[in-house]
């Protein structure tokens, strides 16, 4: 488990490309039969890549987070962004599709993450986990891809036409303060979440997954007026601390899961910035 320290506003003016990428740009989730994961002290949030290639794949407990069991204190939201797959907590197994989301709440034991198609990383599964510290515990639940509460947003003149799916919110699958979806960008739409805002009481990530291998996105992070760019390419996440914005556009169409922990779940809870006023 990679640990990242939480930063400030005023270290990104002085920070070059290089530093951007490796304090914000998580690059390497994904390995096969293993699972990556980083460990962000913005919110204290987990994010983990599992790809189940050819055998079977055990959630481990991380020194890093002093449990029994990794869920011993925490809970998370898991989207399946690869091929079908099934994942058994406590020996309860439940299947999902490419774009599915389970909820596995505080106090899960045994998590098992398995491909349909094991036979290689061509058919796997990709399960992306998004983590963060629980003082409740709510039911495992599974969502359906394109379920939840389904949020058609943006305009295709602005080309950010974007099909939103709530699954872990406040009005959805309960959760002690994770909050979790999955965005669609319509064809011939590269724009996300514009115009662009932050959270001052939550921290979010985006994880970009259906982009081609010769795509990227360049997404925006920093202070509104001291904005700064990473280009991300697929199966790549960003951390986004409180203060910093997240946006991005793409040289193609892509999906993303978005999740984040804080101090309240309030879908709408943003201050706005107008694009005119951004630097």
């Amino acid at each position: 488990m990679e640990q990242r320290y939480a930063t400030s506003p005023e270290h990104v003016p002085g920070m070059d490309t290089a530093e951007l990428r490796r304090r914000y740009l998580v690059e390497h989730l994904f390995t096969d039969d293993a699972v990556g994961a980083v460990y962000s002290h913005h919110d204290r949030v987990v994010l983990a890549g599992v790809v189940p290639a050819t055998t079977t794949v055990t959630l481990p407990t991380f020194p890093e987070i002093a449990s029994a069991t990794f869920f011993e204190r925490r809970e998370a939201g898991i989207v399946n962004v690869g091929g079908p797959g099934t994942i058994t907590v406590d020996g309860e197994q439940h299947k999902l599709e490419h774009g599915a989301c389970l909820y596995v709440g505080r106090g899960a034991g045994e998590v098992v993450f398995a491909s349909l198609d094991a036979t290689g990383a061509a058919g796997a599964a990709r399960f992306y986990l998004f983590s963060a510290p629980a003082h409740t515990a709510h039911p495992t639940t599974l969502v359906p891809a394109g379920g939840g509460t389904v949020r058609e947003l943006g305009d295709q003149v602005t080309s950010n036409r974007r099909t939103l799916n709530q699954y872990v919110h406040e009005n959805g699958v309960r959760s002690c303060q994770v909050v979790m979806g999955v965005t669609t960008l319509h064809p011939g739409s590269m724009w996300n979440t514009m115009p662009a805002h932050t959270h001052d009481r939550r921290t979010e990530a985006y994880l970009y997954f259906d982009l081609p291998a010769d795509a990227r996105v360049v997404h925006l992070l920093g202070e509104p007026t001291e904005t700064r760019h990473v280009l991300v390419a697929d199966g790549q996440a960003v951390i986004s601390p409180s203060w910093s914005v997240h946006s991005g556009v793409g040289t193609a169409a892509y999906s993303f899961v978005w999740a984040m922990a804080g101090e309240n779940q309030a879908f709408d809870d943003m201050d706005g910035f107008a694009v005119a006023d951004m630097r």
